[in-house]
């Protein structure tokens, strides 16, 4: 049974950090994404990695502030988070998926998602 479980969100000031956790278990993916969804907004791609290899892809507007590892003997993914933006308050969801792509993914894509972690970033 596939399972992923995230964990680290919560509230930061503006400038902050914070690193989320996807602990995942079952069977493993080609990929592990990081997305994530504000009120009102679609559900949209933040970052990816692939399980072997560990290459990876970022959304533009999270370039060079994010970045995303995994530690495979863990099974976990994590993304830590630096120069935390108000707009970067969202519910952050793990994905995991079949493919791996050195572009981003859509939503429809992913085969299983976690239950999400919220981050709020503070003016």
């Amino acid at each position: 049974q596939v399972q992923l479980v995230e964990s680290g969100g919560g509230l930061v000031q503006a400038g902050g950090s914070l690193r989320l956790s996807c602990a995942a278990s079952g069977r493993t993916f080609s990929s592990y994404n990081w997305f994530r969804q504000a009120p009102g907004k679609e559900r949209e791609f933040v970052a990816a990695i692939s399980w072997i290899g560990a290459n990876t892809v970022y959304a533009d507007s999270v370039k060079g502030r994010f970045t995303i590892s995994r530690d495979n003997n863990k099974r976990t993914v994590y993304l830590q988070m630096s120069s935390l933006k108000p707009e970067d308050t969202a519910v952050y969801y793990c994905g995991a998926a079949l493919l791996f792509r050195v572009v981003p993914i859509t939503p429809n894509q992913i085969n299983y998602w976690g239950q999400g972690t919220q981050v709020t970033v503070s003016s």
